[in-house]
């Protein structure tokens, strides 16, 4: 008789053992993890840090230009992430009342000039006098083991001085991950 309880027991035991051995479920977001996205706010962050006492009657009338942040391995590329990362640049500094002027921006953005300095494109500059701008934010990413650092710059468009700049990172988390991947 105990060796019959004890076989019942254990067969319930390793039952147990199997109902619980199920596939994971995946949990979706909720729109209340969307809203705190740490993302979303790292990036305004960036944007709010690069402007701070920014003298806003410097611009003029002119609009600042935001062009797409590239990949500073290769200048000519960008990834969804610096897509992404521009259009929310864009919207922040527009927020914040600056005449941001809605312009996709393509090709490269900048030049080599000597020793690795880096300078507005000839490109860029003709766009931005054609719009009047006397600034483009231009930034580039580098994607590392665990981080992807990012630099930020804005740039007069008349003599390329860096007027402002800011440096941050994002983690390399599922979300970065993917939008660094460039689609073929």
């Amino acid at each position: 008789m105990k060796s019959y309880a004890l076989l019942t027991v254990l067969a319930g035991a390793l039952l147990a053992g199997c109902a619980s051995n199920t596939a994971p479920v995946r949990v979706e977001p909720t729109y209340q993890e969307a809203a705190s996205n740490l993302f979303l706010q790292s990036n305004g962050d960036a944007i709010t840090k690069l402007v701070a006492g920014f003298d806003m009657s410097t611009l003029g009338s002119g609009p600042v230009l935001v062009a797409t942040v590239v990949n500073v391995n290769d200048m000519s590329r960008s990834a969804p992430l610096g897509r992404t990362l521009s259009e929310q640049y864009a919207s922040v500094m527009a927020g914040k009342g600056f005449n941001v002027k809605e312009i996709k921006l393509r090709g490269e953005v900048f030049v080599k000039e000597g020793a690795g300095e880096l300078l507005l494109s000839r490109e860029i500059k003709d766009i931005a006098r054609n719009q009047n701008a006397s600034l483009v934010l231009v930034g580039t990413y580098s994607a590392a083991a665990n981080f992807t650092f990012v630099s930020l710059k804005l740039v007069r468009t008349e003599d390329s001085r860096i007027v402002r700049g800011h440096d941050y990172a994002l983690p390399n988390d599922r979300d970065v991950q993917r939008l660094l991947q460039v689609p073929r």
